[in-house]
């Protein structure tokens, strides 16, 4: 697969050398990674702050449900990547066993790639470099990659929240597909560490998460006393986690159980009360055709190839699963 780095405002990357039994994280100072670089998107970080992303934007608003599935390839959105002969999806090259390059092969892999493979073999019946192009994108630039047509769709532990949705906050709106994957939030500490919890313990404490998460929305809803860094990716917070430069790191269960397994040396703590987190994959605002599409190789995928990546990628790390999400659809 074609891959390319579309590289943050701050300017820096993280990346990981997988080792076994272990994980060695290393920051990578304005070098971002090997890959061919793409052409930025000249867009600011909102300065202002955010409203929480779970605060509806309206009251009729659910992240959940999607436009109906159709396998229908005819609509301007998916004429013009046929037309251009290659579907070009943003992802992350940092979230282990969801989007990670393999330091072996230098391929980026994981649970989110194989959903990519699957719709770029639904609309070209390939998936591979010549017909899929991964484009790494930054958490916090995740909206602008997909209003500018950097990318065609983003499949990069993306939750849909009616925040997004609406396009508040500074970012663009952008549609979701069906959801296929629940989280929640979780934080990752040290082990011995004296925080328990999302509690008063983090009151004054050093708390590491991705710029343009749901993670920093959260934390400024709630607050708990915490002095937040906020970082371009989430594998730039195990770093400073390792490094002593934060107490924690907060971040989606499911990728909290990957960095707890990259690095021995830290513990997960669960039991958040902050709710659940719906990923889907989300498209640009205009592109129902696409969303539709993408829905119909979702209805397809749910039928036997999500457990089987299920299984590959997440079950060693968050145990068996009673299958994905039920799809919500309205029109």
């Amino acid at each position: 697969m074609h891959s390319t780095l579309l590289r943050s405002p701050r300017g820096t990357a993280a990346a990981a050398v997988l080792a076994a039994g272990g994980v060695i994280a290393a920051t990578l100072l304005s070098g971002g990674s090997a890959a061919r670089p793409a052409r930025a998107v000249a867009v600011t970080a909102p300065h202002t702050p955010p409203q929480t992303a779970r605060q509806a934007a309206s009251t009729t608003c659910n992240p959940r449900v999607s436009l109906s599935p159709s396998a229908s390839t005819s609509g301007l959105a998916l004429s013009r990547i046929r037309q251009a002969k290659h579907l070009t999806v943003g992802v992350d090259q940092n979230s282990y066993d969801w989007g990670f390059r393999n330091p072996a092969t230098g391929q980026i892999q994981g649970f989110d790639i194989d959903i990519a493979k699957a719709i770029a073999r639904a609309i070209f019946g390939t998936d591979d470099s010549a017909h899929l192009y991964l484009k790494t994108v930054p958490t916090a630039r995740r909206q602008e990659a997909l209003a500018s047509r950097q990318v065609d769709l983003v499949i990069r532990t993306m939750d849909a929240t009616c925040d997004r949705i609406a396009g508040t906050n500074g970012h663009p709106a952008v549609a979701f597909s069906s959801v296929y994957f629940e989280a929640s939030q979780e934080l990752v500490v040290p082990k011995g560490s004296p925080i328990t919890g999302f509690n008063s313990t983090l009151n004054g404490k050093r708390l590491c998460l991705a710029e343009g998460s749901i993670a920093q929305d959260d934390i400024k809803a709630k607050g708990y006393g915490t002095k937040v860094t906020a970082v371009a990716n989430q594998l730039d917070c195990l770093v400073r986690l390792q490094l002593g430069q934060v107490d924690a790191l907060m971040t989606d269960s499911a990728l909290a159980a990957g960095q707890a397994a990259q690095d021995p040396a830290v513990a997960v703590l669960s039991n958040s009360p902050l709710g659940s987190d719906p990923y889907a994959v989300a498209v640009n605002k205009h592109d129902t055709d696409l969303v539709r599409f993408v829905n119909s190789v979702l209805d397809t995928y749910r039928k036997g190839q999500w457990t089987q990546s299920y299984n590959q990628w997440l079950k060693p790390k968050l145990g068996a699963t009673s299958g994905p999400p039920k799809p919500q659809y309205s029109g």
